[in-house]
């Protein structure tokens, strides 16, 4: 493990990990991994009780960044002492404005991706697992409190500023760099000493982006589970 991501999620970490593959720091675990192959849950289970075999869970990974991996920035840090660590940055109140309208409406809101997604819970395990995985990270965090309720956007920028702060904090400033996709190529690439590449660096996973990955892999999974009742009932 050559790089850690500390930031939160919502903070353009797909944009990073993509960045982070095209420096040479690949492959690059991300959330994605997981959503692609819901099995991977369990090794994340395990790692939230404790019980965490990091060798099995990022294989031949250089990087990580993202949830599951970020929220375990403390352990990765000390478990891979000479990593260098990057922390996404953007303003508290994008990056709540941002989590209601992807992560916190999947759970909590009145919105379709939310119905699809409790759908699902029902006919595929894989996926319950995976909601309840990421609820219970999102409770022990502290970040959104209760996650219930009004969404209340200077309660969820402070808390993002100060989860930044830790990081800083704790993190020694030599292995550290807080970075942003619009900091350009420069900064990072001085920091983890590569070549600028000359293409510009990408833009990907906005909003709506998210809801419909949530919503099209939901109505997927929704056929596919009605598909084998009808299969199932016509064999009868």
């Amino acid at each position: 493990m050559k790089v850690i991501g500390a930031g939160l999620p919502r903070t353009a970490t797909l944009t990073q990990k993509i960045s982070l593959e095209m420096l040479g720091f690949g492959p690059c675990y991300h959330m994605v991994n997981i959503l692609s192959d819901l099995s991977l849950v369990p090794q994340w289970q395990a790692a939230f009780d404790g019980n965490a075999d990091w060798n099995a869970i990022f294989g031949g990974s250089q990087s990580t960044v993202d949830w599951p991996g970020s929220f375990f920035w403390r352990e990765l840090i000390e478990i891979y002492p000479d990593a260098k660590v990057v922390l996404s940055v953007r303003s508290g109140e994008a990056w709540a404005n941002s989590m209601k309208n992807t992560i916190w409406g999947v759970f909590y809101d009145d919105v379709l991706m939310r119905s699809l997604s409790d759908a699902r819970t029902y006919v595929d395990p894989g996926w319950a697992d995976y909601c309840e995985l990421l609820k219970t990270m999102w409770q022990k965090s502290g970040l959104l409190g209760e996650m219930t309720g009004v969404f209340d956007t200077a309660i969820v920028a402070a808390a993002f500023n100060r989860y930044n702060d830790e990081v800083k904090e704790t993190v020694p400033a030599d292995r550290l760099l807080e970075w942003s996709p619009g900091d350009g190529w420069e900064p990072l690439c001085k920091f983890l000493d590569v070549p600028v590449p000359q293409a510009p660096v990408p833009h990907v996973n906005d909003s709506a982006a998210f809801a419909g990955r949530i919503i099209d892999g939901s109505l997927a999974a929704l056929n596919a589970w009605q598909a084998k009742q009808q299969a199932e009932a016509a064999a009868k």
